[in-house]
């Protein structure tokens, strides 16, 4: 059989959120690892106009890494899309339950009876609404209640502009109780709406009433890349362990890398992300982050979001990533160069 002719490119793709992926683009890395091979590194995100940025959405692209979201990549999987579950993180991105100024709700049990606002945005895999769905069941379980407990409101996403603001709109007209928002960009959106903070969700025990759509995070590949060349595929996951490595000594750095790639500044940045962040971006496929991921498709489908069931544990293959910790183990054993006398 003729070998698969090698990529002239590999593309990658992530969600504005903390990424070894953002921090290894920062840095320079993926493109340098591959230029050798005469191999181009792009991101989706800054491809030219044309370019078909819903494989974000769909990892219609064999030559791409994503790390993103776990809606959209159970939604593409679901669909029957030949993608391969490499890796998992766990990042805490305050997420909060917001209620109008001067409500006196507070904590889950209060959410009991209420108007919860459910954004609906005209999009193939709805993974906002999807968000604020998980957001309410998980903060609702964890006071010993369920969704019927509460009051659903759609909430038409069309005609606003920014992240939230049609739920926050909707809290400001007095249409819903409370919104569900998380990350760097809702700590600037809840200041400007005055919203306050009814629910810390990052605050409560146990993981499993946190599990939505970025935790765990899903680093994804596809399944005819990892056959043809499993090579490319170990380089790009080392790449990714050497930027998370040496994110959990540079705070400051990835505070400066976050504001860029989620667009909000200092504040939002402090705001979403606890102390101790930049050490959390290494990838695994522990049995915890698996069964979490788990309890999160079983939800989706529940909720009509996945078309077909999806196997998890089946789904995922930790041969790469541990291909990629021997690589990245034996590059950090090798002398460095010494200079001429």
């Amino acid at each position: 059989m003729t070998p698969a002719p090698v990529p002239d490119t590999l593309w990658f793709t992530r969600c504005p959120v903390p990424t070894a992926t953002g921090v290894a683009a920062d840095r320079g890395w993926l493109e340098g690892e591959f230029a050798s091979d005469g191999i181009a590194v792009r991101s989706l995100q800054d491809a030219e106009p044309g370019a078909d940025r819903a494989t974000h959405f769909t990892h219609a692209l064999p030559g791409l890494f994503r790390e993103g979201g776990n809606v959209p990549a159970l939604w593409a999987r679901s669909r029957g899309e030949r993608t391969r579950l490499v890796g998992l993180t766990w990042i805490e991105e305050r997420q909060v339950v917001l209620v109008a100024p001067g409500s006196p709700v507070r904590g889950a049990a209060a959410l009991r009876g209420l108007r919860l606002a459910l954004p609906r945005h005209p999009v193939p895999i709805d993974f906002w609404r999807a968000m604020a769905l998980r957001g309410f069941e998980g903060a609702l379980a964890s006071a010993g209640f369920g969704l019927d407990d509460a009051r659903l409101v759609d909430v038409p996403a069309d005609g606003h502009r920014g992240q939230w603001a049609a739920e926050l709109d909707a809290l400001r007209r007095g249409d819903v109780d409370a919104v569900y928002v998380k990350g760097a960009l809702a700590v600037e959106a809840a200041r400007r709406a005055g919203a306050e903070v009814a629910l810390e969700l990052d605050a409560l025990p146990d993981p499993a009433h946190r599990v939505n759509n970025g935790t765990p995070r899903p680093l994804t590949v596809h399944q005819d890349l990892l056959d043809q060349h499993p090579e490319l595929v170990t380089r790009f996951l080392a790449v990714l362990l050497r930027a998370a490595d040496w994110a959990a000594d540079e705070p400051d750095e990835v505070a400066r890398i976050l504001g860029a790639e989620t667009g909000a500044g200092a504040e939002g940045v402090a705001g979403a992300y606890r102390p101790g962040t930049h050490r959390t971006l290494h990838p695994d496929l522990s049995d915890s982050r698996l069964d979490l991921l788990a309890r999160q498709e079983e939800a989706l489908r529940g909720h009509g979001f996945l078309p077909e069931a999806v196997d998890v544990r089946a789904w995922a293959d930790p041969e790469p990533l541990r291909q990629a910790r021997l690589r990245a183990a034996a590059a950090q054993e090798r002398p460095s160069p010494q200079p001429l006398p």
